[in-house]
């Protein structure tokens, strides 16, 4: 009885706490990232704007606003999402509609990914990704007992589909992807039949090598083709892997040092945007990338240890797909800067310019430190 009651007192004194490692490695990759940005987005900013601190300055404003909310964030209850669950979700499936009907991005391409109000733009998919997480994490928690129901287990597929159906229709490939692995992740996380993860698994990969290869989403074909062989369209479809390759290949073991990136003077297109891990590594080395790697690899991993500490199955699911949702961007990004898949347009979470995109992150980090504040396990 002693001992029980002395164990009640520790888990007491850890509430009210949240996970300061994580919260540490948050703001370390924040940081890391503004100062790469800056080093990488300087001289396209002055080409293109007349002004090297345009994106540098918009960015900082928005992760000091970012910081602010994670931390307010962090403090209320994880609950009250829950309350929120289907507005998010119907709200995501409403801007998804409204941006298929808006005009493309660019002229002569039927692309469309952003809404533009004023002086904001923001993609519907990276709030589609919140919402699935928010949503799954919720009726998995409510209806744990009906997690091997073909019925319900096929409400949820029917959900996920609709939303990646959407968002492929943008196109936005890397986009889909993340969502339905993020779905897929949430499903195995809540308990279904082992059977059935095995065969969604290869009609998943069958399904997504049916649609690259036979190229029923209008681009998916010409990248395969350039992702094989880049060098095939070096003034074209090729150009930018090609560049994002000697970036890094010329960054050596060690790095030419911070601002001494030669392809970032135009060279390889936008390079603050989904390719800025090239600049990362031909300034900081092979060593500073794999720095960067780890500094991932550590989020995550505290992550799904707060997700494993959680209080209960709400909490730990959620916990468990933001954390999840970061790590596989991240990896995405930096097999596409490297060649290693085709280029899907995906960014570096952190590392990446979008104001708002990094607003979204931060306080999904938020309500990852609210579970860990919340929690009722002892660390």
């Amino acid at each position: 009885m002693a001992k029980t009651t002395e164990k009640l007192k520790k888990v007491q004194k850890v509430r009210g706490r949240f996970d300061a490692p994580f919260f540490a490695i948050v703001l370390i990759l924040l940081t890391v990232g503004l100062v790469m940005l800056f080093s990488a987005s300087y001289a396209y900013s002055y080409a293109k704007y007349g002004d090297s601190y345009k994106f540098i300055i918009r960015q900082a404003i928005f992760a000091a606003v970012g910081v602010v909310v994670m931390l307010i964030v962090s403090k209320i209850d994880y609950h009250f999402w829950r309350k929120l669950n289907w507005v998010t979700f119907f709200g995501t499936l409403a801007l998804l509609v409204l941006l298929l009907a808006l005009p493309p991005m660019v002229e002569g391409m039927d692309v469309k990914r952003w809404i533009v109000i004023g002086p904001v733009n923001f993609q519907p998919s990276e709030v589609a990704k919140f919402s699935i997480i928010l949503l799954f994490a919720s009726l998995i928690s409510a209806n744990q007992k009906l997690m091997k129901d073909m019925r319900f287990i096929g409400f949820l597929v029917l959900v996920l589909g609709l939303t990646c159906v959407l968002i492929m229709l943008e196109p936005h490939l890397s986009a889909t992807v993340l969502v339905f692995a993020i779905g897929v992740v949430l499903l195995v996380a809540g308990g279904i039949p082992r059977w059935l993860i095995v065969s969604g698994a290869v009609g998943a990969v069958a399904l997504f090598g049916l649609v690259l290869m036979t190229g029923i989403i209008g681009y998916s074909s010409d990248r395969i083709t350039y992702w094989r062989d880049p060098w095939a369209d070096p003034t074209g479809a090729g150009y930018q892997t090609i560049q994002s390759l000697l970036a890094i290949g010329s960054g050596g073991i060690f790095g030419r040092g911070i601002g001494q990136s030669r392809q970032k003077y135009l060279w390889v297109p936008e390079p603050h945007n989904d390719f800025i891990f090239s600049i990362v590594c031909e300034e900081l080395g092979l060593l500073g990338g794999m720095v960067i790697i780890l500094l991932f690899a550590f989020l995550v991993w505290r992550g799904f240890r707060i997700a494993m500490r959680a209080a209960d199955k709400f909490g730990a699911l959620l916990s468990l797909g933001l954390t999840f949702q970061v790590g596989l961007q991240a990896m995405l990004n930096i097999w596409v800067v490297t060649n290693t898949m085709p280029n899907t347009g995906i960014s570096l979470p952190f590392f990446s310019y979008g104001g708002t995109s990094l607003l979204i992150l931060l306080a999904e980090m938020g309500i990852v430190l609210s579970v860990s504040r919340n929690s009722n396990i002892e660390k």
